[in-house]
């Protein structure tokens, strides 16, 4: 049934509170082309209710963490969403984990009053005019000038060819912010090409960008894409910088070689010598066979410990107290310091600027924009 139909939201909200739980739903890829990004938040979500239930959970509730296979579809995100919330009854949802499946949710979200705290959604427009809506990660047009600042600033980058995936709200929201920034201070774009998400040849883009010879080459897309363009490039002979954004986190995976030199923004280092971040990465490992934790599985981490604060803070599993505890978070966790402002955007997150060395993710620099 719709539950709503018969209580009102914040009674629907409430109903996933049973006596020794407290329901809090996760919606992400876990499988298909872009699982890593939602098994690695869910990773992090995982331990994160482990670690709460283990120090007595939420006003001596247990956490239990109900997840949903997106497949990186936004059909079967909103049905997934539709069932935690008529099936399930939770009082919160972790997600979604991509930008166009959170989008695809976003007006019945806001229609529900469902408290959503999106660990990784970076597209602008999730949390706009949706006062139920929050994100752990900066934004698109953040992490695009934050990429043009450092290009220009760090790289001493002219001129700047741009490859953008049409249709795709995540490459077209932070190329968009990286040219007006590139240019802003000075640059130039040189070339702006374009493909499609099932467009598995690249060559005639990267013959033209390597006819005009940029400094820097931006490419803002997730691994899957990523990686055989860096390939192809390198293959080519290819010798400019490529940037790119946080979809970047775990390239270095399968194509350590072809990535090789290059840097992307990302949400935190591994190699960061911050306790709190060494403490995560040492508990993360042990609960998941050795494997590295990348930026997905730190934002999981700490939107569950954030909603759990604002639960917690709230004394109460009602949405609308809830969201305004979400509103007054104030919480330090692994990729920095949470605090909402009106649109449910985190305020003045540094980006962490990553190089690709030999395989490993190294920490390059840190750049807050202006």
């Amino acid at each position: 049934m719709f539950c709503a139909s018969i209580f009102t939201f914040a009674g629907c909200s409430s109903s996933g509170s049973g006596k020794d739980t407290i329901k809090i739903g996760f919606i992400g890829p876990l499988s298909g082309d872009a699982a890593i990004y939602g098994t690695s938040a869910k990773a992090g979500a995982d331990l994160a209710v482990k670690e709460i239930n283990a120090a007595g959970g939420i006003n001596g509730k247990n956490i239990e963490l109900i997840a949903y296979d997106s497949k990186g579809d936004q059909t079967e995100a909103i049905n997934a969403y539709n069932r935690l919330r008529d099936q399930d009854q939770v009082v919160a949802v972790i997600g979604g984990v991509l930008s166009g499946e959170t989008l695809a949710m976003k007006d019945i979200m806001v229609q529900d009053n469902m408290p959503v705290l999106s660990p990784t959604a970076t597209a602008v427009d999730v949390t706009a005019n949706a006062p139920n809506i929050f994100r752990a990660c900066f934004l698109d047009d953040y992490q695009g000038v934050a990429a043009a600042n450092f290009s220009t600033s760090n790289l001493s980058a002219k001129t700047a060819a741009v490859m953008i995936c049409k249709g795709n709200p995540y490459s077209e929201g932070v190329s968009a912010a990286f040219e007006g920034a590139f240019t802003a201070n000075g640059g130039t774009i040189a070339d702006e090409e374009s493909y499609s998400a099932s467009d598995k040849d690249y060559s005639a883009q990267l013959t033209k960008i390597k006819e005009l010879n940029p400094d820097v080459v931006f490419v803002p897309d997730y691994v899957q894409i990523v990686g055989p363009i860096l390939q192809k490039a390198k293959e080519m002979g290819i010798t400019a910088k490529f940037i790119g954004a946080d979809g970047w986190d775990g390239v270095q995976t399968e194509y350590a070689d072809a990535a090789q030199g290059n840097y992307f923004t990302n949400h935190y280092a591994a190699d960061s010598p911050s306790e709190t971040v060494q403490n995560f990465i040492k508990a993360y490992k042990a609960a998941n066979s050795n494997k590295d934790p990348n930026s997905f599985a730190a934002l999981g981490y700490d939107a569950v410990h954030t909603m759990a604060e604002a639960i917690k803070s709230a004394g109460s599993t009602d949405s609308k107290a809830i969201i305004t505890a979400l509103n007054n978070t104030n919480y330090t966790g692994v990729t920095g310091t949470l605090k909402f402002d009106s649109e449910g955007n985190p305020k003045d997150k540094e980006v962490t600027i990553i190089k690709i060395d030999g395989g490993q993710l190294k920490f390059e620099t840190t750049i807050v924009n202006k």
